[in-house]
């Protein structure tokens, strides 16, 4: 996502821009890794991966040991060399059409991993996320990350739409352009939540990707490179905080990651 927007410095959307806080990138990778890792399932598990072609994720649940159909959109050609040393053989891709899981069957998935904001690329999200508990077994998880509201209202600030932003509070289905042309769909906590559970999923978690600020993960690893592990533990921390009562501050963070399973 972050090729799609070019911007100033001092722009909101400054984060997303290439070669925009590059410490910043590596410290959400490190997050969204670290993340995936505390959600995969134990043992070896079949998963269901459709967070796109660029997501690490496939790989990422292959070398832990799981079974990983990725569903991409065209024919991929050979396998990233990440995905050639850490999961051979683990790794299926599947030529599909977005947004529809048709050729799975019923409760053949013990988890489906949504990154990237597969959810909101689907304007349909509500499509998706039926075929998602279509397909995941009773007792399977769901790790899924959407673009937020944040980051919606950032992008039509920047493109000085103030009276889409105004009447923004009252949408019910936030869409938003892009100046390539592509739309996504922006959620809230509460838009998410009811998203799922509509979807007949039960939400375990909702937190933003990242609280910590860009501005402040960049300022310590520019004074102590070597602190990216502790920044990426008090992130995890910062998101299981008993004092957060389990509702995501929305001021923070340009997406928002959920888990949720499929009742047994």
């Amino acid at each position: 996502m972050e090729s799609r927007v070019a911007t100033s410095t001092a722009s909101p959307l400054a984060v997303l821009r290439p070669g925009s806080l590059t410490a910043y990138w590596r410290f959400q990778r490190a997050v969204a890794k670290a993340q995936l890792a505390a959600w995969l399932p134990a043992g070896r598990r079949l998963l269901v991966d459709i967070s796109g072609p660029t997501a690490a994720s496939p790989a990422h649940a292959a070398g832990a040991g799981h079974a990983v159909v990725r569903v991409v959109t065209a024919h991929p050609g050979a396998p990233p060399a990440a995905e050639r040393g850490a999961a051979a053989g683990r790794i299926a891709a599947v030529v599909a059409e977005p947004g529809s899981l048709a050729f799975l069957a019923d409760g053949c998935a013990d988890g489906v991993i949504a990154e990237d904001g597969a959810l909101s690329r689907h304007l349909m999200a509500e499509d998706l996320a039926a075929e998602i508990a279509r397909v995941l077994r009773p007792g399977g998880k769901l790790l899924a990350c959407v673009d937020s509201l944040v980051l919606g209202m950032a992008m039509l600030a920047e493109q000085r739409r103030w009276a889409h932003l105004t009447d923004l509070p009252h949408a019910e289905v936030v869409l938003i352009p892009w100046p390539d042309g592509t739309i996504t769909r922006c959620f809230g906590a509460a838009q998410f939540y009811d998203l799922l559970t509509e979807a007949g999923l039960e939400v375990t978690s909702i937190r933003p990707r990242t609280v910590l600020s860009p501005s402040t993960v960049d300022h310590v690893l520019r004074q102590q490179p070597g602190a990216m592990a502790r920044l990426v533990r008090a992130e995890l921390q910062a998101g299981q905080d008993p004092a957060a009562g389990g509702s995501p501050d929305e001021a923070f963070g340009i997406s928002l990651v959920a888990t949720a399973r499929k009742p047994c």
